[in-house]
Order: structure tokens, then C-alpha cells, then sequence
């Protein structure tokens, strides 16, 4: 599998088909074309261009509700629970975050946050969306042991690097991956000393990947 960081929490994640999570992409163009889209909640910096892009869209149930108003073929779902799209499997955990669908007058709300284990080709990839921390992160380790983590840590609107390190641990992915920093000056990070951190005590490996940079995923890849 091949993982693109796009900036902010949009990333692409290519093998037998190619889904796109979150696609907001700060420099307003996209290099690949989608087959998937999944969205972990309604903040404009997550919904992004979903409805410009008209493709089959995992989301939970009020946004997949407003995407079909725009003639969208959104796949609705909730916290807990699991859909097959195209041989890929989406699982959908819970995050600590608020919702909010923003480009409609004064908005609406949009159900509740939520993160994705995404399964495709044999490789499972947390991408945990705009949360908190929160020590239930175990249970998503027990439960589908995610081979990749996406973790915030730009921290006000999301976790920090502090919290992020306690959620890599929870979490025990062998790849960790931060996203969610940088964007704008109220979310900066030197993710250098999370990534020294998380090597320094720990058998995990964090890659710090620049914006339009791709990674292989899989069995061999360092860290895995």
C-alpha cells in the first residue's frame, strides 16, 4: 500500500483501490483520483472538496445524509460499526471532538467525530480524525491491531505531541504517522522531539512525511 500525506489529516492510501481520507487539501489541488472517500466529521478543513468530487463517500449517518442531498453516493455508518466498500473495510471508532457541517448559513450539526480502521490488501491504517485522547484507544489496539497509526498532535483543536505519545502507546502500531499540525500558526509543532520521544522509549517508528510525500506500507516496510 501506498500512504500519501496531502497536508492537514488528508491523506491517500493506494493498493487495490485508492480511498481518500478527509480531503481538505491546503493547496487546493489533488494529484491522484479517488475511488473512495471516507470523512471522519463535518469541520470544513476535514468535509473539504467531498462534494466536488462526487465519489462513493464513508461517513457517519448525518453527514452521509446531507452528502445524498448533493446527489453524493455516501455509505452511512456509525460509531462501532463496519462496512465492505469495494473489498476495502471501514470500521469506525469513536474520537473526542465536536462536528459541526459549516457551509450552510449558520451550519448544523453533524453527529458526532469519529476516526477510521481502514482495511485494504492486508494492511489496517488508523487514521484516529480530530480527537482527544482517551485510553479506549486500547480497545481499537485489541481489537484490529492497526498496522499504521495517523495520529493529531497539533494540539487546541486536537491532541498535542504529549498526548499523542501516551496514544501511540495505547494504540501499538508499529508505524506512527503525524498529521494535523502546521496547517496554520495556532496548530505549529516540532514534531522532531515526538518522533525522538516515541523511538527513544519505545519499539514503534514515527515517519515524518512531508506534504505530497508517499510512503510503502506494508510487511517489509521499516517499522513494520
Amino acid at each position: 500500500m501506498r500512504l500519501t500525506w496531502l497536508g492537514h489529516a488528508c491523506f491517500s492510501l493506494a493498493g487495490s483501490q485508492t480511498v481518500l481520507i478527509d480531503p481538505f487539501v491546503p493547496e487546493g489541488s489533488l494529484p491522484m483520483e479517488p475511488d473512495i472517500v471516507a470523512v471522519t466529521h463535518a469541520h470544513a478543513d476535514h468535509l473539504g472538496m467531498t462534494v466536488r468530487l462526487k465519489k462513493k463517500t464513508v461517513a457517519i449517518n448525518e453527514v452521509a445524509k446531507y452528502l445524498a442531498s448533493k446527489g453524493i453516493p455516501a455509505e452511512p455508518m456509525n460509531i462501532g460499526g463496519s462496512i465492505t466498500v469495494d473489498g476495502v473495510r471501514f470500521t469506525m471508532t469513536p474520537a473526542l471532538h465536536s462536528s459541526w457541517l459549516e457551509d450552510e448559513g449558520m451550519g448544523f450539526y453533524g453527529g458526532v467525530a469519529a476516526g477510521f480502521v481502514i482495511t485494504m490488501d492486508g494492511i489496517s491504517v488508523y487514521h484516529a480524525g480530530d480527537t482527544a485522547l482517551f485510553s479506549d484507544m486500547q480497545i481499537i489496539r485489541d481489537l484490529y491491531r492497526p498496522d499504521v497509526a495517523l495520529l493529531p498532535v497539533g494540539g487546541r483543536f486536537t491532541m498535542g505531541p504529549d498526548e499523542a505519545m501516551v496514544a501511540a502507546r495505547y494504540i501499538g502500531a508499529p508505524l506512527v504517522v503525524p498529521m494535523h499540525y502546521d496547517t496554520f500558526p495556532a496548530i505549529q509543532q516540532d514534531v522532531q522531539n515526538f518522533k525522538q520521544a516515541i523511538e527513544r522509549t519505545t519499539s514503534m517508528r514515527v515517519r515524518i512525511v512531508a506534504p505530497g510525500e508517499s510512503i510503502e506500507v506494508g510487511p517489509e516496510s521499516p517499522g513494520m
